[in-house]
Order: structure tokens, then sequence, then C-alpha cells
């Protein structure tokens, strides 16, 4: 009786299967050296050859909404949720299973409607425009992005995700049109602001020396850095100085750097410790400008200056930045000025030159080597006569 039972359970279930086509398949996907699965049916397989046009988008779109492609979803959604991921690294994560489906190089076209169609389905209000050649991919965001196409409609902002992967669009002579689909529940803006990094694998850690010199004494400090960040910010944006002064390093980075720094700090007054700090950002990299670098105005973050060998005076900001909140927590100011930022810091009280901010002194701590060496509390002569603004204040108790 239980054998057959077994056998007619068999039976359905083989029916069910070919009469439903379903061949669901739980994809390994490496996640900055550690693996996720994401169950991916092949009905979400669709072929894309079609000439790229609005039409032709509409017709792939409504293609996948016949596929199994929400336990695609939820595998994403609860990832997401599990590990806390940020917009930006949920979107590499969302890139990567794209990749898997339709990789890149094959059929970038349809490689871009994949991540777009698994964005919106995920949340999200993204969008395409297209060309006869070109799928630009953009995501709705309230916050401050440079130097990327952007339009608004409706009040609402929409940057470009993949414009990086055509270098240059003559849009006066290229005409885009929207691909007008109404996705349901697509209305979640998209966020550049990064909370926390993946907990990356000890053993795919690099190890570097960083040296300076400090009052005649050479230190020399061993820290482990992981080249995975170097991916996960390959295509990261200009954002705002408060987004990427608020970047974290990863726990590895942070446990080989931030106990010895301490360590060094130790016997030291607060404004000997700060001085060491400035005199550790200015002098423990070697300087070039971003254009020479990378190409093109790049803002590191604190992890990516320490594991750059070159890095400008808005990666040593930022790195300055990082270090004296986590060591002193102190309040602090940018001041930019038309060609150079600096940082200025509140002590209990004022050294040397100061800025006056909302009622407080804060005295300049340059982390950004200049022709003629500063001390605490002097910016540089020709500094000292310019405009300058104030983009980004911290005050720990407000």
């Amino acid at each position: 009786m239980r054998k057959y039972f077994l056998h007619t359970i068999f039976i359905i279930l083989s029916i069910l299967f070919i009469e439903n086509k379903i061949v669901a398949t739980t994809t390994n996907i490496d996640f900055y050296g550690d693996t996720v699965k994401i169950n991916i049916d092949e009905s979400i397989k669709i072929p894309f050859n079609d000439s790229l046009s609005a039409t032709s988008v509409q017709y792939f779109h409504d293609e996948l909404l016949h596929s199994e492609f929400k336990s695609t979803i939820n595998d994403l959604v609860n990832i997401q949720q599990n590990r806390k991921l940020s917009d930006w690294l949920f979107y590499q994560l969302i890139r990567k299973t794209a990749e898997n489906i339709s990789p890149k190089e094959k059929n970038y076209t349809r490689y871009t409607l994949y991540k777009w169609f698994l964005l919106t389905k995920c949340g999200y209000d993204a969008t395409l425009s297209v060309s006869k050649n070109h799928i630009l991919f953009y995501v709705k965001s309230d916050e401050n992005i440079y130097g990327i196409p952007f339009y608004t409609k409706e009040n609402n902002q929409y940057i470009c995700l993949n414009y990086h992967d055509y270098g240059k669009i003559d849009f006066k002579n290229e005409t885009m049109e929207e691909v007008k689909i109404d996705i349901p529940n697509a209305i979640k803006s998209f966020s550049y602001k990064i909370n926390q990094l993946p907990d990356f694998q000890k053993n795919e850690y690099d190890n570097k020396t960083l040296s300076f010199n400090y009052q005649n004494k050479k230190y020399d400090f061993h820290i482990k850095l992981n080249p995975q960040i170097q991916q996960i910010f390959k295509n990261y944006p200009v954002v705002d100085f408060e987004t990427y002064f608020n970047i974290p390093v990863s726990k590895e980075t942070y446990s080989s750097l931030i106990p010895e720094l301490k360590k060094q700090l130790n016997e030291l007054t607060q404004q000997e410790g700060v001085d060491y700090i400035m005199n550790f950002t200015r002098h423990a990299f070697l300087y070039e400008t971003d254009q020479i670098n990378f190409g093109e105005e790049k803002r590191l973050s604190p992890e990516q200056t320490l594991l750059y060998k070159y890095s400008d005076c808005d990666d040593r900001a930022s790195l300055f930045f990082y270090l004296i909140k986590e060591i002193y927590n102190l309040p602090m100011i940018a001041v930019l000025y038309p060609t150079h930022i600096s940082m200025a810091v509140k002590f209990d009280k004022p050294i040397g030159n100061s800025i006056d901010y909302n009622g407080e002194k804060y005295s300049f701590c340059d982390p950004t080597p200049q022709k003629t060496e500063l001390s605490l509390g002097e910016i540089g002569k020709k500094y000292k006569h310019l405009k300058y603004e104030i983009v980004y204040a911290y005050h720990p108790l407000k």
C-alpha cells in the first residue's frame, strides 16, 4: 500500500513538473568572498535579440511577467534584509544575479534589462531610456550625486546607474526615449549611503605597511586590506561630503589599524594625538590628483584611501575625519576652497588660526601635505584670503 502511494505521488509530481515546465535551480553566487544561494528558475531566462526599442523592451518585460521570477525576488529581498545591505551593496548583488542569468559580455542589453527588472521587482522606482544604440538605466534618488546623467520627472530625480559602461553619449545628437512601463509597488528611492561593508573572509585580506615620520621618529603600521573594496567602489559615483565621509571600514581593517593607533596615542594629549593623526594622513601616502590617478574626479572612502598608493586632499580629509571621529569623537567641519579642502577641529581652546562656525571656534588641521609644513592651527598662505564653504559639519552632541 505504501509503495503504491509513493508511486502515485511521484507520477503526480512528474505531471506537474512537465505541464508547468518547472526547472528551478538554486544558484550559488559569490558575494565578496561569501556564497549566497538564489533560486533562479529556467523560465526566467528569456532571449532578447531584437533591435533596441521601447516596444521590444515592453515585450521582454511582459514575457518575464509570465516566468517564475518571484522566488528569485524573494531570495534577493531576504538576503538584503538578513545582511542589512545598503542599497549600493544590494545593487551589487542585483548585478551579480543578472550576470549569472545573462552574462554582460554576451548581451549587454539583456543583462541591463535583467538588472532593471530585478531592481524594480524588489520595490525600487527605476526607469529605462533607449535609443538605437544605447540603453540607460535610471533609479529614483533624493541625494546629491555628481558627474553622471540624471533627469527629473514629477518632482523626482532619477540618477543613471550604467552610464560608466558607455563612457560618453552625445545627448545633443542622440534622442533617448523613455520606456513607459507601469510597475506596481516600485516606489522606493535609492540611497548611496553605506553604513557597513561585507563581512569579508579573513584569508582574503592582504597585508600593507604604511610608514611615516613624526617628530624625527619613524612609525610603521601593518594594516590588513581587502582588494575587493576596489570592486565595490569601482563605479561608485561622486557623492556629497557627508555620505563619503561616513563610509566605514571593514572589520579586519579596523582591527588592524585602530587598536594600534590608539596604542601609539595612549601617552599623548588630545592635541598631540590630533597632530599625530594629521601627520599620518599627510605623509603615509603619496599625493596625486584624481585626473592623473583615475582620469576623473573620484572621492575615496577611508578604506580606499588606505588601500590606494595615491590620494588627494578629498581622500585624506575623509580618512582624517574617520580617524578623529573614531578615536576622539570631536566636533569637526570640512572647509572647501576653490581648489582644496581642509579640516578644522573644535578643541577645548582654539589653536592658532581658527574659524568661527555656529558660535564655536574650530582650529585648522590640514590633512594634506603643503609646500610649507603646517602646524596645528595653520592654513596655507594662498588660502587665507580665499572664499570658502563649510560643506560638512559634525558635532557629536547635535
